[in-house]
């Protein structure tokens, strides 16, 4: 059974999804994966304000919470320029802009 010592241990997108053992699309996640990974942030600290001590339902949660990302960005969601323009705070990029806004993937570590 997996843990919440053994998600602590992911470091990048693609660690997650071997984690959960969830098929990807390389591309999808290489070209989206700032976006991606900023939308499950987001769920993963909901599903950490309503833990109640129950280690499976929370890994449920967070297992769950990476495939509806996922399928959202699989399913042609884009984010919306408030939302790349939301990157950018007093002049300063917040996070990786580069990884966010390639066309290409690049060769990001975000």
């Amino acid at each position: 059974m997996k843990t919440l010592n053994d998600f602590y241990q992911q470091k990048d997108a693609e660690d997650y999804f071997h984690f959960f053992g969830i098929d990807y699309d390389e591309h999808i996640v290489s070209v989206k994966r700032f976006h991606m990974m900023k939308e499950y942030g987001a769920l993963v600290k909901k599903g950490f304000e309503n833990y109640n001590g129950d280690e499976k339902y929370l890994m449920d949660f967070l297992k769950f919470a990476l495939i509806r990302v996922y399928m959202d960005y699989k399913n042609g969601h884009s984010p919306s320029a408030a939302e790349v323009w939301g990157l950018i705070q007093d002049g300063k990029a917040k996070g990786c802009l580069a990884c966010a806004m390639s066309s290409q993937g690049g060769n990001c570590a975000c």
